[in-house]
């Protein structure tokens, strides 16, 4: 091989393998990205499902009705702070994990069911008092966040005004 034919196949490289690469390179970020994102998708949901199991091993306590569950006893009134503690928690670790201000179609829809459940645990009337102290210590962003659903539900879901 001559120097020419060496310096031809590193202009070849140049021009065409090296952009090929990183065109390659950055698909795998991406694609790798993607899955990582669909693994925390799926924790969460996982979760939001454990958590559910808890409210069906309580039927007493009628977690999945609007109004306040009424004369509870001091235990399962207990109970159900216990169970709105993990409520709570689940709730903001899906908001640190999933919601971001700008969000494409894919990232939108799956919070969006979050929201969702947001938004029907926010019409339980013992759920609502309880969040100011439920919030203590939280996220601020994630403790805004959630004030501002509950205040909507309460308005029938019409959305507050941006302050």
């Amino acid at each position: 091989m001559t120097l020419g034919t060496w310096e031809l196949l590193s202009y070849i490289i140049t021009v065409v393998a090296l952009p090929f690469a990183i065109g390659v390179f950055l698909y795998e970020q991406r694609k790798e990205r993607e899955n990582e994102e669909e693994a925390i998708w799926q924790q969460i949901s996982d979760a939001y499902i454990a958590f559910l199991e808890v409210v069906l091993a309580n039927p007493d306590l009628k977690l999945r009705s609007q109004p306040a569950t009424p004369d509870l006893t001091d235990e399962q009134r207990e109970r159900m702070w216990v169970v709105f503690d993990m409520l709570i928690s689940l709730f903001e670790r899906a908001y640190l994990l999933v919601f971001e201000a700008e969000m494409d179609e894919k990232k939108r829809r799956r919070w969006h069911s979050w929201e969702d459940y947001m938004r029907e645990w926010s019409r339980r009337e013992d759920f609502r008092e309880r969040l100011p102290e439920l919030l203590r210590g939280e996220d601020p962003d994630f403790a805004r966040y959630i004030r501002c659903l509950a205040e909507e539900e309460v308005r029938g879901g019409q959305p507050l005004p941006l302050r």
